[in-house]
């Protein structure tokens, strides 16, 4: 087996895959967002265990995918309107 190829044996590298980040940040998010009522629903309990910070851990996950998710919109619509995309 070879580990190394000349430039005039290599094949050309593959077209980038275009993936969805937004359904991925958005699976995230809903989990955080139960969590987060689980967390209102069962919040006696957990505070009697010493366990509040999972409020607030949940609360930042939601706070994180929301902004998570304006980001990969933003990143999505600069790559549609880049003059490489138009070109293709």
């Amino acid at each position: 087996m070879r580990l190394w190829l000349s430039d005039d044996e290599r094949r050309p590298d593959p077209a980038p895959a275009r993936a969805d980040g937004r359904k991925a940040v958005l699976a995230g998010t809903v989990g955080w967002g139960i969590a987060l009522v689980a967390c209102l629903v069962f919040r006696a309990p957990l505070e009697s265990a010493g366990l509040g910070w999972f409020t607030g851990a949940a609360i930042t996950g939601v706070v994180l995918g929301l902004i998570g998710l304006a980001v990969v919109q933003v990143i999505r619509r600069r790559a549609d309107q880049s003059p490489e995309r138009s070109a293709d």
